[in-house]
């Protein structure tokens, strides 16, 4: 999320998440709530029933030792969100001289402690509320049954066309969103953290189908459909192409039922045959809701590949997941995307790679980003606009910069061609104090406007 000054953003919200729990843990135990009085067993005997003292413990957790909220993965993603809006909206930021020390990068980290203590002061008061909501949520999801698994598992593909997938199955895979189930005498809640607890547990004889339908699904589609799907686009390329098609679609097909990793095959024909993507992710979703229908329950830590079915279905055996659904279904799906995909490309004529003189190469989300939309350049101010302009032309143009970094005063360049760097008057006429040079490292002083020199240098020139 943070398009600038990365490293900034990633110290400022861990030093932003810690702040964020010690703060609340801070008014917890003004409010009285303490580890030793938030337990199941403390709650049963201030008169709480089993249910009511379950659900009111889960509200409660450690974070790194810190006693605190429950925020799950909510709280990260909270701290990450606002972490980058800092950066992005700070990060160059110039002050007035007397407090211009604290400029750029350092007035995130200020910033960082103004804008998260007052977010930890109110979430104990808020947080209770949104808390019994995702647990009404999740209820709501398993009420929803097959229907509701279908249009996860049809979600999650089309969502993966914008990246946001990344956003929603961490919270059924985490939060209690996906469903809460008592295991080894103990509250899980998140479908894979109820997976792997049971896994743990050697008196489970089956594992939760309930917590496995937002992951199981997959393991059709990506080991037997999309490579079928590579195989049909092979099949219809033209024949001078096929040798090269044959090479890139196998490799494809083969990460595809390996790993699991579908990103080459989803997105070439994503980008040039979008119709090919929507009954894909309808496919999909109708893996997700008979892999619910047959209980069948097979988790993963990565991807839905060979190897995440070996070691959760295979090792784990057919008693416990039901895996066999996976292998009788598996060639059914492939003789499916097979057909479908071969008929779609050749009744509409897709350019599929090496088909209808089209080139034979696969595509990556980038590319389909380049295609839907031109990514604009944040711009920097006008003020500063013309003096970087000059600072870049006085280091001999952008190809003559190796590396541009900042210290408290000093802009630190490394140029490979020392030569064409500016002589000092050059310098002086852009407001530099003075230039330093040894080698092909060249400092320009220009106080506590370097850093945001450099960043300003970075975004704009796109410097690596």
């Amino acid at each position: 999320m943070a398009n600038k000054s990365k490293e900034t953003a990633a110290l400022s919200a861990v030093v932003g998440f810690l702040l964020f729990h010690t703060v609340i843990g801070v008014i917890l135990r003004f409010q009285g709530h303490t580890p030793d009085n938030t337990t199941v067993d403390a709650l049963m005997a201030a008169g709480m029933s089993a249910g009511e003292a379950a659900g009111t413990a889960a509200l409660y957790a450690r974070e790194l030792g810190i006693f605190t909220l429950q925020t799950g993965v909510f709280g990260g993603i909270i701290c990450g969100l606002l972490s980058a809006f800092i950066t992005n909206k700070f990060a160059n930021q110039t002050l007035p001289d007397y407090l211009a020390f604290f400029s750029g990068n350092r007035f995130v980290a200020v910033l960082t402690m103004v804008f998260f203590i007052p977010l930890a002061a109110i979430f104990p008061f808020i947080w209770p509320s949104i808390f019994g909501v995702i647990v009404k949520a999740g209820e709501l999801f398993a009420a929803t049954g097959y229907i509701g698994t279908f249009f996860y598992g049809f979600a999650m593909r089309i969502l993966n066309v914008f990246g946001l997938h990344h956003a929603i199955y961490p919270l059924f895979w985490y939060t209690e969103l996906g469903g809460v189930l008592e295991v080894g005498g103990q509250l899980v809640a998140g479908g894979q953290r109820i997976f792997f607890a049971q896994l743990a547990d050697p008196t489970v004889t089956h594992f939760s189908a309930a917590a496995t339908r937002t992951m199981t699904g997959g393991f059709l589609p990506m080991m037997f459909g999309l490579p079928a799907a590579a195989l049909a686009m092979y099949h219809v390329a033209d024949d001078e192409n096929k040798t090269k098609a044959k090479g890139i679609l196998l490799s494809a097909a083969l990460t595809s039922f390996l790993t699991g990793i579908t990103e080459p095959l989803e997105f070439t024909f994503l980008f040039i045959a979008p119709p090919l993507y929507v009954v894909h992710a309808v496919l999909e979703g109708l893996a997700y809701m008979l892999m619910y229908i047959l209980n069948v329950a097979v988790g993963i830590t990565f991807s839905r590949g060979l190897i995440d079915f070996t070691f959760f279905g295979l090792l784990q055996g057919m008693g416990k997941t039901s895996y066999q659904w996976i292998l009788i279904l598996g060639p059914v799906y492939a003789v499916v995307y097979y057909f479908v995909f071969k008929f779609l490309i050749l009744k509409f004529n897709f350019a599929t790679p090496g088909r209808s003189g089209s080139e034979v190469k696969l595509y990556r989300r980038s590319d389909y980003n380049e295609k839907d939309s031109s990514r604009a350049n944040e711009s920097v101010s006008n003020d500063d606009d013309s003096i970087i302009d000059s600072i870049v032309e006085a280091l001999g143009g952008v190809e003559n910069i190796d590396n541009i970094d900042a210290c408290i005063t000093r802009l630190r360049v490394t140029v490979k061609d020392p030569s064409k760097v500016a002589s000092d008057d050059v310098w002086t006429s852009l407001n530099s104090k003075k230039v330093l040079r040894a080698g092909n490292g060249i400092q320009a002083i220009y106080g506590t406007q370097a850093e945001v020199y450099k960043n300003k240098i970075i975004q704009k020139y796109n410097i690596k």
